[in-house]
C-alpha cells in the first residue's frame, strides 16, 4: 500500500513564534496516524531546526524544507545546502514549487541536481509539476507535465525514486478563479502515474505517492483524497491554520 501524505507549505509566512504555537496545536489535536499515513510540515529556513526539535518525538510528523540547493556547499550567499538542512533534522524537501519555477527562474536541469542532492543526503523528495493557465487552454498539460517529469527526476533509478513523492499543481486553478475538479486532478494523477509505469514499471507506479497541490481545502479533502491517484495533498494556505490543516489530516486518515 503506498503511502498517503499531508504536507503544509507554509511559504514566506508565520514568525518564529507563531510558528512553534502552530506546531504546538498540531501536536495537541492531530488524529491517531497509522504507518502509511505520514503528515509533513515545510516551515521557512529560519523555523526549520525548531519545528524539528517540537516534531522529534513524533513517528509520523515529519519537518520538511521548502527548497535547497542545487550544489553541496560553496560561495553561494544566503542558500542552503542539503546537508544543512539534513543536519537539522530535514526528512523531506520540496523541489520545483511553480513558485520557484516562475519567480526565481528555476530550470529543469537545476531541479534534477537539487533532486540529487536530497537524495544523496538521505532525504526524500516532493516534486513539484504541474501546468499554467495557456497550457491547459490549449489542452496540451499532458505532454507538458511529463516533459517536467522527464526532465527533472526521470536521470533516478528505481532505488532513488522510491524516495521520490510528486505534487501536481494546476497552476491554471490558482488565484484564477477557475476551481479544478476532482476529475481533472484524478485525470492528470492517472496521467502522472501512467508515465512513472512507462520508464519504472508497474510497481514502481503503483507504489508512487502523488499529491495534489491545488487550492485543497477542509471541504474538499474528502472528495479529492477518494479519487483513486490521489494519495494526499500539497497545502498552502489552509496549513497557516491549525483547524483548517486539521481537517485535511482528518479527511486524509479516513482515505
Amino acid at each position: 500500500m503506498r503511502k498517503k501524505i499531508v504536507a503544509a507549505n507554509w511559504k514566506m509566512n508565520l514568525d518564529l513564534q507563531e510558528g512553534t504555537t502552530l506546531v504546538n496545536e498540531l501536536l495537541k489535536n492531530a488524529p491517531a496516524l497509522s504507518p502509511e499515513r505520514q503528515v509533513v510540515i515545510a516551515p521557512p529556513f529560519v523555523h526549520i531546526a525548531q519545528t524539528a526539535g517540537q516534531l522529534a518525538a513524533t513517528a509520523h510528523i515529519a519537518t520538511g524544507a521548502q527548497n535547497c540547493h542545487h550544489e553541496g556547499a560553496g560561495a553561494y550567499t544566503g542558500e542552503i545546502s542539503a546537508k544543512m538542512l539534513k543536519s537539522a533534522g530535514v526528512q523531506y524537501v520540496i523541489i520545483g514549487h511553480s513558485e520557484r519555477r516562475q519567480y526565481c527562474a528555476e530550470t529543469s536541469e537545476m531541479l534534477a541536481k537539487k533532486t540529487d542532492q536530497a537524495l544523496s543526503n538521505g532525504m526524500q523528495v516532493i516534486f513539484c509539476c504541474g501546468e499554467p493557465l495557456e497550457i491547459r487552454d490549449a489542452d496540451t498539460q499532458n505532454a507538458y507535465v511529463q516533459q517536467q517529469l522527464e526532465e527533472g527526476i526521470f536521470h533516478l533509478d528505481g532505488s532513488q525514486l522510491s524516495n521520490v513523492v510528486i505534487a501536481y499543481e494546476p497552476i491554471w486553478a490558482i488565484g484564477t478563479g477557475r476551481t479544478a475538479s476532482s476529475a481533472q486532478a484524478q485525470d492528470m494523477h492517472a496521467h502522472i502515474r501512467a508515465v512513472i509505469a512507462g520508464k519504472y514499471g508497474a510497481d514502481a507506479a503503483e507504489n508512487m505517492t502523488i499529491l495534489y497541490g491545488g487550492s485543497c481545502k477542509p471541504s474538499n479533502a474528502a472528495e479529492l483524497f477518494a479519487c483513486a491517484d490521489v494519495d494526499g495533498g500539497l497545502i498552502g494556505g489552509a496549513s497557516l491554520k491549525a483547524d483548517e490543516f486539521l481537517g485535511i489530516v482528518t479527511a486524509m486518515t479516513n482515505s
